[in-house]
């Protein structure tokens, strides 16, 4: 009778698996409200700070070096647009000078030039996807189990580490100050197209006088092309409107 009992059990189990009407549930996002709270402080903060720098014009500095050697120094008024993404006008910039040499090795260092200055794009552009972290992907990120707490901080913040976060097997550890209600650092790891393309990102954040929360500095290190960029926010101003 118990056989015959356990064995109808598990047909109704697996029945109800194929016909799709068993959902598994995220463990973090149904049973830890601790975690819940903390997702929801660091998701309003961001929410209001990007509101609030949607007032704001700044300036941006890019320095991009490769192997140690800086190559190209550029300088940008940065605001943010209706759609909430960064526009940028270029300031300035400042190269290197171009290696002494015959027409054949100038055409070959153009065309690593070429080939530097798109990956350069191509990392600054994703800096965008993860500083600041957007409120909407932390939601999706929590609302699929993807969220925990680290242990050991320093007194008085919050350590989030959060996994697949913009794309698959990437990390992002986020640093939260609780009485202040402000992050105060990001570091990431991710990658470009494949993951073999390693890219790192060290984010810290600023506070303007009147309290609005901002990515101050960004230090990016493509480790498979060798290159950094330094990124440095400043002179933030009320725009114009």
């Amino acid at each position: 009778m118990k056989t015959h009992l356990t064995s109808t059990v598990s047909a109704v189990v697996l029945s109800a698996i194929a016909s799709g009407l068993v959902f598994a549930v995220p463990v973090a996002y149904a049973q830890n409200p601790e975690l819940m709270a903390k997702v929801q402080a660091v998701k309003q903060a961001a929410a209001a700070n990007k509101q609030a720098l949607a007032r704001y014009t700044w300036q941006e500095q890019q320095v991009i070096s490769l192997k140690g050697e800086v190559k190209k120094t550029v300088s940008y008024q940065v605001s943010l647009g209706p759609d909430g993404q960064q526009q940028k006008i270029e300031l300035g910039s400042t190269s290197a000078p171009p290696p002494s040499g015959g027409r054949l090795k100038q055409r070959i260092v153009a065309k690593k030039t070429g080939e530097f200055q798109q990956y350069g794009q191509d990392v600054a552009g994703l800096v965008k996807q993860y500083a600041p972290p957007d409120p909407q992907l932390l939601q999706r990120a929590y609302a699929t189990g993807n969220i925990s707490i680290q242990l050991g901080g320093a007194p008085g913040t919050i350590t989030l580490v959060i996994r697949n976060y913009i794309k698959p097997g990437d990390s992002m550890t986020l640093v939260f100050d609780q009485a202040s209600k402000s992050i105060l650092s990001l570091q990431v790891a991710t990658y470009l197209t494949a993951p073999t393309d390693t890219v790192t990102l060290a984010v810290q954040f600023s506070k303007l006088p009147v309290g609005v929360n901002y990515v101050s500095s960004v230090l990016v290190n493509g480790v498979s092309k060798q290159m950094t960029v330094a990124i440095k926010n400043f002179n933030y101003q009320l725009s114009q409107m």
